[in-house]
């Protein structure tokens, strides 16, 4: 399959979460979608924080299933779409920052299973320190009623 097969995936891509309320509630932004990969971005918000001040790891897990999902939608043909049925994350650091990084990346494409990883970031001044990472596993959805891209 090569990119003229799959349509404009970034045009896709961007549609599809600007439709995803949950990434919108918490003030995620989706910054870079390249074939395979795909970033999203949040700034720190205290509404965001667990009890100690750092970043939820239900936010940390929202935001990289989100963007391991959009870089499986980047490899698929453009009349499926895309569910999550199975990840993993490992919270290496606590998440403490300004801004947060989410690099979504396909490690095994498939016609009917997708499997990505995901890396978090936390920035600040110095270097990204990575603070979560995750594997997923993507089911394409072709033809489901209510389920498109």
């Amino acid at each position: 399959m090569n990119d003229t097969d799959r349509g404009d995936f970034r045009e896709r891509i961007r549609q599809s979460f600007s439709r995803q309320a949950a990434m919108n509630t918490i003030g995620a932004e989706l910054t870079r979608v390249e074939h395979g990969m795909v970033e999203i971005e949040l700034p720190f918000d205290v509404k965001l924080t667990q009890q100690h001040g750092i970043l939820h790891a239900g936010i940390i897990s929202a935001a990289l299933d989100s963007a391991c999902g959009f870089a499986a939608y980047s490899v698929i043909d453009a009349e499926a779409s895309i569910l999550t049925i199975e990840f993993k994350v490992n919270l290496m650091s606590p998440g403490r920052g300004e801004r947060f990084l989410f690099r979504g990346e396909i490690t095994k494409p498939g016609s009917n299973i997708i499997v990505a990883d995901g890396r978090g970031y936390a920035i600040s001044d110095g270097p990204a320190k990575l603070i979560a990472s995750m594997t997923g596993t993507m089911m394409v959805i072709r033809g489901r009623e209510g389920i498109t891209g």
